[in-house]
């Protein structure tokens, strides 16, 4: 009898055992990468390795735990993007619901000084209409209406100058905006599809 050789039973016996080291090491890896999937953690082959205790080399050489890493990975990178591009979304609805309202409450004010003004314009001319007919402490009154109404539209042409820069600034903004959407779909473009 050779030395060399070891016995059928032996041989097969060691076969099994690191048939069962390696399927119980992939389980530990599937297990790993749904922990960090479900803890929405970063997946990487030192990160899979340390929470499934396998060795990196294990996971380099074993095809089954190779894919399974790969395509978790491929994964995470698709939901992040698709994270980013919602919340540009969502910040440039916001940006252009403010620019709308920026844009209403300026047209609002501007008819508003207008309507002020005609109104101004009507009472000035009723005053020197009718000045010699009024008592004076008529006069009088109608003198602070008009200061009261000058006053106003003060108080309106600088609501409506402040709206105005209101809505330059949100104007500026959705621009901004606009290139930084354009910008990532760029770079979503040059990432090409999802392999």
């Amino acid at each position: 009898m050779n030395t060399a050789t070891v016995p059928e039973p032996r041989t097969a016996a060691a076969l099994a055992a690191r048939r069962h080291k390696t399927a119980t090491a992939l389980k530990q890896v599937h297990q790993a990468i749904a922990r960090l999937r479900r803890e929405k953690a970063q997946i990487s082959v030192a990160a899979v390795a340390r929470r499934a205790d396998v060795s990196r080399t294990f996971l380099y050489d074993n095809t089954e735990a190779r894919a399974a890493i790969a395509t978790a990975m491929t994964e995470a990178g698709e939901r992040r993007t698709q994270v980013l591009a919602d919340q540009d979304n969502e910040h440039e609805a916001t940006w252009r619901e403010r620019a709308l309202n920026a844009e209403e409450g300026l047209k609002a004010a501007q008819a508003e000084i207008l309507a002020q003004r005609t109104r101004m314009g009507e009472l000035l001319g009723q005053i020197r209409d009718l000045q010699s007919e009024w008592p004076e402490e008529a006069i009088q009154r109608i003198t602070t209406e008009n200061a009261t109404l000058k006053q106003r539209v003060r108080q309106l042409t600088t609501d409506n100058r402040t709206l105005d820069e209101r809505l330059k600034a949100a104007r500026s903004n959705l621009r901004f905006q606009d290139r930084r959407v354009a910008d990532l779909e760029a770079r979503l473009t040059e990432l090409g599809p999802p392999t």
